[in-house]
């Protein structure tokens, strides 16, 4: 038995993306939709239904729970493609590819998959629904590491309870939390010293 934090495969998504962001929503447990995470849930539907069929000569299974108790991972699957001994996770994306995020997460799917069949995974799917492509993510042992020390980050946040300095850069614009956020002020705290010191200042006049 071990007292660590499981983290949510969802949450490497949103580190990835910014680790401000993922410490509001799964330490603070911040949320609030935009156009985008909308725009993903109804991409979604058919995916959390959880039917499952056969596509293409194979049998295609939906929304399939996950955990890894190796690396204190819990979450679900997409979709998990099998093909006689082979088996596939596969990540839906109503957009396009953002970084390493979805290659991320649908290793981490593919961790998961391999300790609780074991089996030996070397490849997940990832479909952007944007471009409607869908796109071969090789587990190769850099991505691998990769996923273990975004694991390990996200750990050290849910024990910590640290917010990470926002970026304020264009990724700000899209993101969903940028009202709880704050970026223009939490990523500047030397302009508001110096806002505060001459609002002080000018009060004292």
């Amino acid at each position: 038995m071990t007292d660590r934090p499981v983290v949510l495969i969802s949450a490497i998504e949103h580190f990835a993306y910014c680790p401000r962001q993922c410490a509001l929503i799964h330490s603070d447990g911040v949320w609030a939709e935009n156009a985008h995470t909308v725009r993903g849930a109804r991409a979604h539907r058919r995916v959390d239904s959880g039917k499952s069929r056969h596509e293409r000569g194979k049998l295609v299974l939906r929304a399939i729970p996950l955990w890894s108790e190796t690396f204190g991972l819990s979450g679900r699957a997409d979709a998990i493609e099998t093909d006689g001994d082979a088996v596939r996770p596969v990540e839906y994306k109503s957009g396009v590819a953002h970084g390493e995020a979805a290659d991320l997460q649908v290793c981490a799917q593919a961790i998961c998959l391999e300790e609780m069949l074991g089996v030996v995974i070397p490849a997940g799917y990832v479909w952007y629904g944007g471009p409607r492509r869908r796109v071969r993510v090789p587990l190769t042992s850099a991505l691998r590491a990769r996923v273990e020390e975004v694991v390990e980050a996200i750990r050290g946040q849910l024990l910590s309870g640290d917010l990470p300095d926002a970026p304020n850069d264009e990724r700000c614009d899209q993101c969903q939390l940028r009202s709880h956020c704050l970026p223009e002020l939490t990523s500047a705290p030397r302009r508001v010293t110096r806002y505060m010191r001459g609002t002080v200042f000018e009060c004292a006049i």
